[in-house]
């Protein structure tokens, strides 16, 4: 999986400018893909240099033209083959908190737990905000896209558990 089958999927459903593209990563697809701002506009580009997509600009009154992107045959083809083709393995996107986490014995207990509350507090919000985007779509949503937002959720909630119980470990610790 790469941005470009990830985009050709949101493309499926929708014609779309970049911009919506750009917010659908960072809200329902941050959840299990990770994609940095700077490569959705080359990949773009690049998918219609291929003959994936295709972009029309569209004139609005009293604001800037936008670029509405629609999926080709060609592109629809090429989601379809990554749909069809095997399924890849799962990867922990990158984690400067686990990292720092990781080597939190040379930093000792408070430095730690100010990182688990910070990750606490993160966490919170990330669960608040897909419950929000789950009663707001569930009814438009496909049983398979309702299970993906239901994983996500689960592991917040597991993550939560998991912090908590470290922050009560770590207290009893430093009350030792």
């Amino acid at each position: 999986m790469n941005s470009q089958d990830v985009i050709l999927g949101m493309l499926m459903k929708e014609a779309l400018t970049g911009y919506q593209i750009k917010q659908l990563l960072e809200t329902v697809f941050s959840n299990f893909y990770s994609s940095s701002y700077g490569t959705i506009y080359p990949t773009l580009a690049r998918m219609e240099k291929e003959g994936l997509i295709t972009k029309e600009n569209v004139l609005q009154d009293g604001k800037p033209n936008k670029n509405v992107l629609n999926i080709t045959p060609k592109g629809r083809d090429c989601f379809n083959a990554y749909l069809l083709g095997p399924l890849e393995g799962d990867s922990i996107r990158k984690s400067d908190f686990m990292m720092r986490l990781y080597f939190g014995e040379f930093v000792g207990y408070d430095k730690v737990m100010i990182w688990l509350k910070q990750a606490q507090e993160e966490s919170h919000t990330k669960l608040d905000q897909l419950l929000d985007q789950y009663s707001l779509y569930k009814d438009e949503m496909h049983p398979a896209q309702i299970i993906c937002i239901q994983i996500g959720i689960e592991e917040y909630k597991a993550k939560l558990t998991t912090i908590a119980e470290g922050l009560v470990s770590l207290e009893k610790l430093v009350q030792e």
